[in-house]
Order: C-alpha cells, then sequence, then structure tokens
C-alpha cells in the first residue's frame, strides 16, 4: 500500500536533487564563461602584440618571423584553451547528473 508520507518524501527528495542539480549547473556555466572571457583576453593581447610587431618589422624576413610565431603561440593556446573548456563541460555534465544520479540510485536496483 502506498502512503502519502512515502510520496511526499519522495517528491521532496526529487526536489532537492534538482535544486541541487541547479546550483551545480550555474556554478559550471559561471566556469565555462570566465574560461572563454580568459581565452578572448588572451587572444586579444596575443593579436594586439602581434600586429604591434608586425608594424614594427623592418624586413620582409621579420614580418614573415613574426606571422609564423604568432600562428605557432595562437594555435598552441587555441588547443590548450580548448581543452581546458571541454574538460570543464565535462565537470558540468558530471555535476549536473550527479544529485539525480544518486536520487535514482535508491529506487532502482543496480545489476550485482
Amino acid at each position: 500500500m502506498i502512503r502519502v508520507d512515502d510520496i511526499q518524501q519522495q517528491g521532496k527528495e526529487q526536489f532537492d536533487a534538482a535544486t541541487t542539480a541547479a546550483g551545480g549547473v550555474q556554478k559550471g556555466v559561471q566556469a565555462i564563461a570566465v574560461a572563454f572571457g580568459d581565452y578572448t583576453r588572451k587572444s586579444f593581447e596575443d593579436g594586439k602584440a602581434f600586429t604591434e610587431k608586425l608594424a614594427g618589422a623592418k624586413s620582409w624576413e621579420q614580418a614573415m618571423e613574426a606571422q609564423t610565431e604568432y600562428a605557432r603561440t595562437a594555435y598552441e593556446t587555441l588547443v590548450n584553451e580548448s581543452q581546458k573548456i571541454g574538460s570543464l563541460y565535462v565537470d558540468l555534465a558530471k555535476q549536473a547528473y550527479k544529485p539525480l544520479e544518486d536520487f535514482a540510485a535508491k529506487f532502482v536496483p543496480t545489476a550485482r
């Protein structure tokens, strides 16, 4: 027989799990936004430094050297920041589903 108290308790647990998940999602999205902002700032600063270096180049060789250096550092920064942001997305997904997974584990028997 299903008791009203049991249904209320399950509803409260579901609400708590959803609230916890929402809090984790908010923090995760905030961390991703900060990481994107940091990447954008670094990219802008690198581009500005490249432009200044290119403008000060006295020869074709210096200009090509500046271009090569900029392309290398821009690529390295892109790869590093993409990995960092990608791991933040993975963490976000884990945080979002963990409370719901814990809640479901109470009611769904696992295969052993």
